[in-house]
């Protein structure tokens, strides 16, 4: 399969920035989307940025703005620059892609999802 591990959380105050990573690896042929999702306490998941793999992005409100995501198809990588945080981004935000692999003697399509980064936006 394709993991996917985020890395840049922390802990940060309000107007601050971070910059969260999410690198892919696996036997991968393609990926096509790639997009960050945040879950804040008691609340369901949700999209906060997502990208193709011509660069196209869209954001949610919430995030237009003040967050950037880009990519590095090189590095099967996918960022997420954050900048005037508020207390209310405080989540796990996940990364989440999807392509095509190689597990063995024919290519397969995945979507996988990473572990989560804690983010927490003191005020």
């Amino acid at each position: 399969q394709v993991q996917l591990v985020e890395s840049g959380g922390g802990l940060v105050q309000a107007g601050g920035s971070l910059r969260l990573s999410c690198a892919a690896s696996g036997r991968i042929l393609r990926i096509n989307d790639m997009g960050w999702y945040r879950q804040g306490p008691g609340k369901q998941r949700e999209l906060v940025a997502h990208i193709t793999s011509g660069g196209s992005d869209e954001y949610a409100d919430s995030a237009k703005g003040r967050f950037t995501i880009s990519r590095d198809n090189a590095k099967n990588t996918v960022y997420l620059q954050m900048n005037s945080l508020k207390p209310e981004d405080t989540a796990v935000y996940y990364c989440n892609a999807e392509g095509t692999y190689y597990p063995g003697s024919y290519s397969r399509s995945f979507a996988s999802w990473g572990q989560g980064t804690q983010v927490t936006v003191s005020s």
